[in-house]
């Protein structure tokens, strides 16, 4: 059982979702696939590829305790690396006529780091959860409902963030009704 939960905590962590995530927005946006490659690759690389690189680079050099940073207080610097390279990603978007539905994908998950930034000065939440509860979301209302059968991904994701030892119950709940909430939310508005 450890063996499978560490399998879907990397397949299905943070970064691996939004390197995948942006494409399928685009895709729906543009219906192009030169676009929505090129719309895609710009978000997951200024949102997932460049934070991520930081983030296992610190971990390498024991900064945090690896490329989860499960440590809450060690979050601090990966969340404002994140919040500054995607907020450049959105103001190229912006600069760039983006569709709009990148746009608020963008907006939707940089306002979903900014609540679970905040919660975890106080409290650990998970990122998994948030990221993956918010993805679903925003899947089912760009691409349409039938991707609501996602939605059973993010309670494997959740346990298997519980069974590791990482997070509580309560802690993978929260960030899966932030994502949704916050994420989806957000999304929805535009």
């Amino acid at each position: 059982m450890i063996r499978t939960a560490r399998v879907l905590s990397e397949v299905l962590a943070p970064w691996v979702i939004v390197l995948l995530l942006p494409s399928a927005v685009a895709w729906q946006a543009t219906r192009s696939a030169p676009l929505a490659l090129g719309w895609g690759l710009w978000v997951a690389l200024t949102s997932s590829l460049l934070p991520m690189a930081v983030i296992v680079r610190g971990a390498r050099r024991g900064r945090w305790d690896g490329h989860h940073v499960r440590n809450r207080e060690g979050r601090l610097i990966p969340f404002l690396v994140l919040l500054v390279s995607s907020t450049t990603g959105l103001a190229v978007l912006v600069l760039a006529s983006a569709p709009a539905a990148l746009i608020a994908l963008d907006v939707a998950m940089i306002a979903c780091l900014v609540v679970t930034g905040l919660i975890t000065t106080r409290w650990k939440v998970s990122m998994h959860t948030a990221v993956a509860g918010g993805a679903v979301v925003i899947l089912a209302i760009a691409v349409g409902p039938v991707l609501w059968w996602l939605a059973p991904l993010v309670a494997a994701i959740g346990w298997s963030r519980v069974r590791l030892g990482d997070h509580t119950p309560a802690q993978v709940a929260v960030g899966a009704l932030t994502g949704a909430a916050v994420g989806g939310g957000v999304f929805a508005l535009f």
